[in-house]
């Protein structure tokens, strides 16, 4: 799509978003569901799964349950409970495993771990409706665990951010003995390249919201960015600019510890979390009136009387400036700052504002303030103090 070039919305309710992408499982369906409604996607799989039949350390915590049986599992994921007993059939211990866990009392986190369980013809005890790792919890130690032998199905590797440690660690203090199974365990891809470009996106305001369908993907991108130096204005924009959207509340919990507010559908499924997205961002798109055009500013365009304008990152990059701060003057000196490759010669904010001013098709939307310098031109109804 050329530069500034208008492109008539069609109704999708996502047109002119960019969503940013992090699952690693089904992103293509993921990816399917979002530009169908309209979205630009950014993949970045922020997770590399290790496949479980090499898992040396599974097998081990695999064969050590088959010679001392829990009293408790604990299943919190589908497909981690169903990759375990997959990878045990693999080295020929599916029919040992699946007699130790059946002298157990197996809870099941929710309705995926729970077909999971039944899959591998055994039967769950309870499960929770909430879907909640913390009401797994609040249910054990209601009935207490002290001296209880109890195994624990993670889904990821252990990292300061991720909400199951802490699980197994409640666990542990409360008396029981935790066997924690290390299934669907992560590392962080190969080639980081493609999250520190998501990483960046995010942090200068490139997505209007960054998706997560798993904690380990939002450990893993939060490790990434301390490695990158970047963790704080990645912490700062998800606080207040970019949307972040997970699937359900486990996913959340890193983000939230770190008070990072996030939003979720009501049903932690993929089609669930694809259309809450299509009704989130409309609804929290800020719309401006000025010149007497209607103007959305988002992620990686413009919107204007409807119509999705692309700009170049110049030109964006100021009209991100200008639109934080609506209808009050911003400076030649701040707006040159944000400026890709900076500079000291004030004269590129002039020109990066004329072709700013031509690629919305609407020149008047941005006013120039003599020797103070430029801001939106609300109409008078939106427009505050200078």
């Amino acid at each position: 799509m050329s530069e500034g070039r208008a492109v008539p919305q069609v109704g999708e309710p996502l047109s002119g978003f960019t969503v940013g992408v992090t699952a690693a499982r089904r992103s293509e369906e993921f990816t399917t569901l979002l530009t169908r409604r309209g979205a630009t996607v950014v993949h970045a799989a922020a997770i590399r799964i290790i496949p479980l039949v090499d898992d040396a350390e599974l097998e081990r915590v695999t064969r050590e349950l088959i010679d001392n049986p829990p009293e408790i599992a604990v299943a919190t994921t589908g497909i981690g409970f169903r990759g375990w007993m997959e990878a045990a059939d693999g080295w020929g211990l599916a029919e040992q495993l699946g007699a130790a866990l059946s002298t157990a009392r197996l809870l099941a986190r929710g309705p995926k771990a729970k077909g999971a369980i039944r899959a591998a013809d055994l039967r769950e005890e309870w499960s929770p409706v909430s879907e909640s790792s913390a009401e797994v919890i609040d249910h054990l130690l209601a009935e207490g665990v002290e001296g209880k032998r109890i195994a624990v199905q993670l889904h990821g590797a252990t990292t300061e951010w991720e909400p199951l440690p802490d699980f197994c660690e409640v666990l542990r203090v409360a008396g029981a003995e935790v066997v924690p199974v290390p299934v669907y365990r992560w590392t962080q891809p190969d080639d980081p390249t493609a999250m520190d470009r998501l990483i960046e996106l995010t942090v200068g305001g490139g997505l209007d919201a960054l998706s997560f369908t798993s904690a380990p993907a939002v450990a893993s991108m939060l490790i990434r960015a301390k490695e990158i130096g970047l963790i704080d204005p990645l912490l700062n924009s998800l606080r207040t600019r970019v949307l972040a959207v997970c699937v359900g509340p486990v996913t959340a919990a890193p983000l939230e510890a770190l008070g990072v507010p996030s939003t979720m559908p009501g049903r932690a499924r993929l089609g669930s979390l694809a259309r809450h997205i299509a009704e989130e961002l409309p609804r929290r798109s800020m719309r401006l009136r000025a010149a007497g055009h209607d103007v959305s500013v988002r992620g990686g365009c413009v919107v204007v009387d409807g119509e999705v304008r692309q700009l170049a990152p110049a030109a964006m990059a100021l009209m991100r400036t200008l639109a934080h701060r609506p209808g009050r003057v911003v400076s030649r000196e701040e707006l040159l700052s944000v400026l890709p490759g900076g500079g000291e010669d004030t004269h590129a904010v002039e020109t990066a504002i004329a072709r700013l001013r031509t690629c919305l098709g609407a020149p008047k939307i941005v006013q120039t303030v003599v020797k103070r310098g430029y801001r939106l031109a609300l109409d008078p109804v939106d427009c505050g103090d200078d």
